[in-house]
């Protein structure tokens, strides 16, 4: 075998050929024919590029930190810059250095993109862009530059409209919202943004994926994926298809080493395009709530159930005096379309109904032992008074989504795969980036096992116990982590 290959080798390796000097003959262009293929494909690259660029703006912002003692504490993570030892800032103002006045504020600047919605200067971003900044300053692609204001945002979505403060110029370059729900896995798309403030640049990918839930980066996740090159400084600019529409927001990745490993994502234009009358206008995003606690159909469960296939979602618990409660939904109910729209997923089913208007109807088709049936409920309003309603067996979600977490009642399963012999308690299955919890110190994988002096065994007894927690602000948890056991306090604000 191993002659084989050497004689395979040696058989592929080409004879060199001499050239008598002046008989070596110069190479010129491929023909067209062979070229016009990639050639016609560059130009519509660059024409999108062209058509979408003007309308991209450099989203900067400053913030003054108070040092703590011999620690600095950066409030800004991401796309935001840490601190340097330049005495200006990207606006020519003097700045000092972080070490010239230990007790002063240090001046903190971050940058991201944004794009040019209207004529009227507003600018859609990321929330956590502009989040808890005092100054904002846009830099269009021509080099003007303007001071800006945040209208509205939207936490829930990292969603945020800013606008060009005073006088707004007439010739203002918009960007076009495409329909992101016509995008197909490997459709080709362009990033737009100042990756490491490196403004305008352009990237280009395919779709990688939609419907991605669970990132863990918004409450309220439907993100598109991308291959496209995201980095730092990325989030807030558009994501173009290639008919130069936005079809997305760029605004985060998965990586491990802080910068792009080929995973990127952008909340799709549909979901922004349904909240930018009410943002643009300065007013909050009212949302709509069924009032259940859900979870997907898999074989084993469609097989109990009696279902022909695994699609749907499970109602595992419905809220006492909720829409769903009203609307006649019962626990073992499977929901199988929603406005003669499939119901793929939870997190899809989720979505759609917090897109929706309180006082909307939704008609919902269910499967209850094995039997079609349809009924009828009038949405609720996310945050009002059904969300406080005491739940049948399980919590509502308000308790949960007001500290950062997500929560389950820790079973044998699990108790295992954490090594905990016999340990009673709640299992934390993500903490919100930025929330009270995560602030606190709670990780995904711990056991909480009291909160406020009091023993904890399900998610009901859990959310009783934070709901009234926050008449003081404030909650008191035990925690079991890798075999050890701490205490941390969770403060809201």
């Amino acid at each position: 075998m191993h002659a084989l290959l050497l004689l395979l080798g040696a058989w592929l390796i080409p004879t060199r050929v001499a050239v008598p000097i002046g008989q070596v003959q110069k190479s010129g262009p491929l023909p067209g024919a062979v070229t016009a293929p990639a050639e016609q494909l560059g130009n519509a690259f660059a024409a999108v590029a062209t058509h979408v660029k003007p309308a991209v703006v450099s989203v900067y912002s400053e913030r003054l930190a108070r040092m703590r003692g011999q620690e600095q504490s950066w409030p800004f993570d991401g796309d935001f810059l840490r601190p340097s030892l330049q005495r200006r800032s990207p606006f020519g103002r003097q700045a000092p250095s972080p070490f010239d006045a230990p007790d002063e504020g240090v001046p903190m600047h971050g940058m991201g993109s944004g794009m040019i919605l209207d004529e009227e200067g507003h600018i859609l971003t990321n929330n956590h862009v502009v989040n808890d900044v005092d100054e904002i300053h846009v830099r269009l692609a021509d080099g003007r530059q303007f001071e800006a204001e945040i209208v509205s945002t939207d936490v829930g979505t990292d969603v945020a409209v800013i606008r060009i403060r005073g006088s707004v110029p007439k010739d203002l370059p918009t960007v076009s919202l495409g329909d992101s729900d016509q995008l197909r896995v490997g459709d080709m798309v362009m990033a737009v943004g100042a990756p490491f403030g490196l403004t305008q640049t352009v990237t280009l990918g395919i779709i990688s994926a939609t419907g991605r839930s669970e990132v863990g980066i918004s409450d309220f996740e439907d993100f598109l994926q991308t291959d496209a090159a995201i980095n730092p400084g990325n989030s807030g600019g558009p994501l173009v298809n290639m008919r130069g529409e936005v079809v997305g927001m760029n605004s985060a990745i998965a990586t491990s080493v802080g910068q792009y490993s080929g995973v990127g994502f952008a909340i799709p234009a549909n979901m922004i395009h349904a909240m930018l009358p009410t943002l643009a206008k300065g007013a909050s995003v009212t949302r709509g709530m069924l009032g259940v606690i859900l979870q997907d159909v898999d074989a084993d469960l469609a097989k109990e159930f009696q279902l022909p296939e695994s699609k749907g979602v499970l109602v595992a618990d419905v809220n006492r005096g909720s829409p769903a409660d009203t609307a006649g939904l019962k626990v073992g109910d499977v929901i199988v379309r929603l406005d003669d729209k499939p119901v793929t997923d939870r997190h899809e089913f989720r979505n759609r109904i917090v897109g929706m208007s309180p006082g909307a109807k939704a008609r919902l088709d269910v499967i209850r032992n094995g039997k079609a049936q349809t009924l009828t409920a009038e949405i609720g309003k996310l945050g009002g008074a059904a969300k406080q309603a005491v739940p049948a067996a399980a919590p509502p979600a308000d308790p949960q989504d007001h500290w950062g977490l997500t929560v389950a009642t820790l079973t044998p399963d699990i108790a295992r795969q954490l090594d905990l012999d016999d340990e009673k308690g709640v299992f934390v299955e993500s903490v919100r980036p930025g929330s009270a919890a995560s602030r606190a110190g709670v990780q995904t994988g711990d056991v909480i096992v009291e909160a406020d002096h009091r023993q904890v065994k399900t998610v009901g007894e859990l959310a009783d116990l934070l709901s009234k927690a926050r008449e003081r602000n404030r909650a008191l948890l035990l925690l079991k982590r890798r075999g050890a056991s701490l205490f941390v306090v969770v403060q809201d604000g």
